[in-house]
């Protein structure tokens, strides 16, 4: 595999318009995406959760608590485009949350637990919406760009699965 390929085990997100058939899809991938990343690193031992998925990389640990770090924002800047007219979010910066010390010191079944119970919020919360509240929005300013929540359940069910794949391709490549 080449580095893109590795950084991207399913290629990049590729927003389509809205489908009842697609909102079924993405809110399963919502729904579902605890199961399918404590499926990705079961019987995994410390020395796995400490293996970069890609040279330069997380660690498989930091992914996982990465998961939890993002979908807590992104359940929030949906509940706040719900709430409020065009909010302008508040951006973090991943990769130093990736550095700080609870990553290390916490198992990651913490966050695992923590995204079954954001998950099963988020999936209720989504599964409500209808109509025009898919075209509620919020402003990103590291983007520069307004985003629908549309997009956003979309940008995040890939998200999850994006980041499963990272530890799933890695499992792969060493034959654990």
């Amino acid at each position: 595999m080449d580095g893109t390929s590795l950084q991207y085990p399913i290629g990049k997100y590729q927003p389509v318009g809205y489908s009842e058939q697609q909102k079924k899809i993405w809110l399963n991938d919502i729904r579902y995406l605890p199961e399918l990343l404590e499926h990705a690193i079961n019987g995994l031992d410390a020395f796995q959760f400490e293996t970069p998925y890609r040279e330069g990389g997380w660690q498989v640990r930091q992914v996982v608590h990465h998961l939890a770090d993002s979908h807590m924002n992104a359940f929030i800047r949906c509940r706040l485009a719900l709430t409020e007219k065009q909010p302008i979010v508040k951006p973090y910066d991943e990769k130093a949350w990736a550095e700080l010390p609870d990553v290390f010191a916490v198992p990651v079944n913490m966050s695992v637990t923590l995204l079954h119970a954001l998950h099963a919020r988020w999936y209720t919360l989504m599964s409500s919406i209808d109509g025009e509240q898919w075209e509620r929005t919020i402003y990103h300013p590291v983007y520069g760009n307004i985003q629908t929540l549309w997009f956003m359940l979309g940008s995040y069910a890939w998200h999850g699965k994006h980041h499963v794949a990272h530890i799933t391709s890695l499992r792969e490549r060493m034959n654990w």
